[in-house]
C-alpha cells in the first residue's frame, strides 16, 4: 500500500513520470564531444528536466585533450563501464579510472579529459538535466606535475 505523499514530496514529482529505457529504443547519436557517442536514457523527459543520463561510449580514441573546463550544473557524476579514461581536476590530482570506478564532479569544477580509450563506455548522469561547457585556463596554483589517484594509487 503507497503512503500519501507529503506536499514537499508532491512537488519534487511535478513533471516526472515513470519510465522503462531499453537498448533497441535508445540508439546512439552524436553529442557534445566528436570522439564520442551518446545514448539518451530518457531522464531529462522523465524528470521534467531535474536529471539526465546518459551512456557514452568512444568512437575512437581520444587524440588530443578536452582542454581545461568547467560545467554550469549542480553536478555530474560517471560510472565506468568498460575502458579507460584520465582526467585532471583542479584539486591537484591526476584520476585514472577503469571499469567499476567513479568519479562525482560539483558543478563549476575545473578539469581536463587527457586520455580515453578507444574501448571507453560509461554511464554519465548530471543534475539538472540541461549541462552547458566553459571553457578555462588551466588553474594557475597548480603543481606541474599532478598527483596521480587510481585502483593502484588511492
Amino acid at each position: 500500500m503507497n503512503k500519501p505523499l507529503t506536499s514537499a514530496e508532491a512537488v519534487a514529482q511535478q513533471d516526472m513520470k515513470l519510465l522503462k529505457s531499453f537498448r533497441s529504443t535508445t540508439p546512439f547519436a552524436p553529442g557534445r564531444r566528436p570522439f564520442f557517442k551518446y545514448r539518451d536514457l530518457g531522464l531529462e523527459a522523465a524528470t521534467g528536466g531535474r536529471m539526465r543520463a546518459y551512456q557514452n561510449n568512444s568512437i575512437a580514441g581520444m587524440t588530443e585533450p578536452t582542454g581545461w573546463h568547467y560545467h554550469t550544473c549542480e553536478m555530474q557524476f560517471v560510472y565506468v563501464l568498460k575502458g579507460k579514461l584520465v582526467i585532471e581536476f583542479e584539486d591537484g590530482t591526476v584520476g585514472t579510472f577503469t571499469a567499476g570506478d567513479s568519479f562525482f564532479i560539483p558543478g563549476g569544477v575545473r578539469h581536463n579529459e587527457i586520455y580515453v580509450s578507444e574501448d571507453k563506455e560509461a554511464l554519465e548522469v548530471s543534475v539538472p538535466g540541461k549541462i552547458g561547457t566553459v571553457n578555462c585556463e588551466r588553474p594557475a596554483d597548480l603543481p606541474e606535475k599532478l598527483r596521480e589517484v587510481s585502483n593502484e594509487r588511492p
